[in-house]
């Protein structure tokens, strides 16, 4: 049943809302990896990417609002269940223990590499049916790679 009519086509309306499904699951994903590292990171460079990874948090949980709201605006529910979130994200698992800063920092590019990949292929997908969609996603993708870009330099 859904409560909110959208003026989609039922075929738009489907691509859609699977990206923005994926996309939700990958900015939570994201909030809890990078979480998950900001509390055990350890090493010379602790502070500076302890502070670091809490700018990805922030973002993740905002951008993850967004998306569920943009879902739910176009008669999708969205599904930030742990189990949903686990079963579907493209991030790889984190390591358990203490975390050494070169490594928290190859995690996040590569968590920030996954999301933003798959990111890119759900701007391209919303491109004809959903713009208003599309342009959320450009946001998200824009605002990932700034993060991606961040990580990338501390890893040289």
């Amino acid at each position: 049943m859904s409560v909110v009519k959208s003026s989609l086509s039922e075929e738009d309306l489907k691509l859609v809302g699977e990206a923005l499904q994926g996309a939700l699951v990958d900015l939570v994903d994201l909030s809890l990896v990078a979480k998950q590292v900001h509390w055990n990171i350890v090493g010379p460079r602790f502070r500076s990417v302890h502070l670091q990874l809490d700018e990805v948090v922030t973002t993740a949980r905002q951008h993850s609002d967004t998306v569920a709201e943009r879902a739910s605006a176009i008669g999708v529910t969205p599904d930030g269940r742990a189990a949903t979130v686990a079963g579907t994200s493209a991030i790889g698992p984190v390591p358990n223990g203490w975390i050494k800063d070169t490594d928290a920092v190859r995690t996040l590019v590569d968590a920030l590499g996954a999301v933003v990949a798959r990111m890119r292929e759900r701007v391209a997908a919303t491109d004809r049916p959903d713009p208003v969609t599309q342009d959320v996603l450009i946001q998200v993708a824009a605002d990932l790679e700034k993060h991606s870009w961040m990580f990338q330099a501390e890893s040289v």
